[in-house]
């Protein structure tokens, strides 16, 4: 099968046109494990699906590393953009992307004819404990505190598309990103488990994110989990309305208005014929 390698700020992806492949969105399980493993195939973060919609310009199915199935990814969502518009399947600058957080509009920037940047309307997500989901006594899971081997984390949490958690911290350390982010992942208070962020705070308008991945591991950027970030820095006050999020893989801009969008690059790296 033909496919398309990129990233997004260094979370990267595979993707296929699977509109006439026969095959539901429901069945790439395999073939998602299969493609992203590092060793034996092409390797990614996950797996981006090209579908038709009926209520929708292009319908993106996702799947993590792991073969688990995602209700979205924020940079993915950006590769899928790029995929879908230079494959000539979506020839318009302003469209729709159906996936199963609701309805995405895209929004491309060009440069010299090429696409430069990728604005998306990320929705607005839910602080509700109900919608995350997360087991508490309150209304919405922020500034609880979690013990985890010798530390005890505050921890604040929404769902962006998918469940995340945001810790503030003085200073990131990967080492401890990957000491604890597997356990926060699959912590009992988070009955589906959960994406994992540490956030360092620079200014009003600059937070650090690094971010341990629900299905997929420690990423080199997460869209959902900068853009949740971002929402919830704003909400506990730390900072402005449009925030620069960084990750160790590059940057997404945040901008918190009506609804919550993200700006940032989308990069094809290489094509090819996968024999999976």
């Amino acid at each position: 099968m033909k496919f398309w390698k990129l990233h997004g700020i260094g979370n990267d992806f595979v993707a296929i046109d699977g509109r006439f492949d026969n095959k539901d969105a429901s069945d790439y399980s395999e073939y998602a494990k299969c493609a992203c493993h590092r060793k034996f195939s092409v390797g990614a973060d996950g797996l981006l699906v090209v579908k038709n919609s009926d209520k929708c310009d292009v319908d993106m199915v996702y799947y993590n590393a792991d073969g688990s199935r995602a209700a979205m990814c924020g940079n993915g969502l950006r590769c899928f953009v790029k995929f879908v518009y230079d494959n000539n399947i979506v020839r318009k600058e302003e469209f729709s992307v159906d996936t199963l957080d609701g309805i995405k509009k895209v929004k491309i920037n060009l440069k010299h004819g090429e696409i430069d940047t990728i604005k998306v309307n990320m929705g607005n997500g839910s602080f509700l404990c109900e919608d995350i989901p997360a087991i508490s006594n309150n209304k919405m899971f922020i500034g609880e505190n979690l013990e985890v081997l010798d530390r005890t984390f505050k921890v604040n949490a929404m769902l962006m598309g998918v469940p995340h958690v945001v810790i503030l911290v003085d200073n990131i350390s990967i080492e401890e990103v990957c000491k604890y982010g597997p356990l926060l992942e699959k912590n009992k208070v988070f009955p589906k488990g959960t994406n994992v962020n540490f956030v360092k705070i620079e200014d009003n308008n600059n937070i650090i994110v690094r971010t341990w991945e629900r299905g997929c591991g420690y990423t080199l950027g997460c869209g959902t989990g900068m853009t949740a970030s971002a929402i919830i820095c704003n909400y506990l006050g730390k900072v402005n309305k449009s925030v620069n999020a960084k990750s160790e893989g590059g940057c997404v801009k945040i901008d918190i208005d009506d609804f919550v969008y993200m700006t940032g690059p989308a990069v094809k790296i290489c094509e090819g014929i996968l024999e999976v």
